[in-house]
């Protein structure tokens, strides 16, 4: 693998369906450009929880212990 996953399982839960609502809730309510913009924010926050890592994340140094993945 090219990447080490640094975000717990409670964690990618919680930014899948944290992102998804606010997709779901962006571009309806806001449309135009500010949806769009904050909309693909979100999806980068539900595929971050995906994927299980973050690359933010990974730039503060963030490691999982081997128990709590």
């Amino acid at each position: 693998m090219f990447y080490v996953k640094n975000v717990p399982i409670w964690e990618r839960a919680l930014r899948v369906i944290a992102g998804l609502a606010v997709v779901a809730w962006s571009v309806p309510a806001l449309g135009g450009l500010w949806g769009t913009v904050l909309a693909l924010s979100a999806a980068g926050i539900v595929l971050s929880g995906l994927v299980g890592f973050c690359p933010a994340c990974a730039m503060v140094g963030r490691k999982l212990d081997k128990a709590k993945r």
